[in-house]
């Protein structure tokens, strides 16, 4: 059985607008500056003390950051008015890989076990995948710790498993732990940070990512 890891923001569902938003409310109630989309896209997919210590510098008391963050994020989902629709093809993805017999899935993401169980809530994704490996229960990318923990729990070996995300942090993640690593082009870091980072091919479409599958399991 292949092991197909997904990682969730940037790769499966386009979350960076609320993302963004609470980024900024966080900041502006705390009185700090955010520095900008680029460098508040850059740190998605980190979990949130790495993500803010990079975005911050080393000279900002986190604690406080990091709790607002969680209560502003938490109202504007609560609100409905800020989706995070998912990107073209990924649920018909999803669901055609579910239903295979030669495949496995599972998340490696840098959201919360509640913000994954509200996404497999939300698109009835709770039969779809053997493993759920989140910031809280795992070190943050890109060390290989969800690789390895998701591979142990689904009896994978690093040969037989597959790495999907849209950044630097999941290629390297997935390089350490030896497994395959295939970037998107449609997330928040660049096709030439992903290549750098160890991408053995950058897909431009959820049909090339069933192909690229296709093409590497068994």
């Amino acid at each position: 059985m292949n092991l197909i890891l997904f990682d969730v923001d940037g790769t499966l569902i386009d979350s960076q607008a609320i993302i963004l938003e609470s980024q900024r409310r966080t900041l502006a109630d705390l009185g700090l500056v955010h520095p900008g989309r680029e460098a508040g896209l850059a740190i998605v997919g980190l979990s949130l003390p790495q993500a803010f210590r990079q975005l911050l510098g080393v000279d900002v008391d986190l604690q406080p950051v990091i709790a607002h963050y969680g209560e502003v994020f938490g109202q504007l989902r609560a609100s409905g008015e800020w989706d995070s629709p998912l990107f073209p093809g990924a649920g018909a993805t999803i669901d055609a890989l579910a239903a295979r017999g030669d495949v496995a899935l599972g998340l490696a993401t840098g959201k919360s076990q509640r913000g994954v169980r509200h996404l497999l809530d939300h698109y009835g994704w709770h039969e779809h995948f053997v493993t759920l490996q989140t910031a809280d229960t795992n070190p943050s990318k890109p060390h290989p710790g969800m690789v390895l923990t998701a591979m142990a729990e689904a009896g994978a070996a690093p040969g037989e498993t597959i790495v999907i995300g849209d950044t630097s942090f999941d290629m390297a993640m997935a390089r350490t732990a030896g497994a395959g690593a295939l970037g998107v082009s449609w997330g928040y870091h660049h096709p030439e940070a992903l290549r750098a980072a160890g991408a053995q091919h950058i897909a431009d479409a959820f049909e090339d990512v069933i192909a690229w599958i296709d093409g590497h399991v068994g």
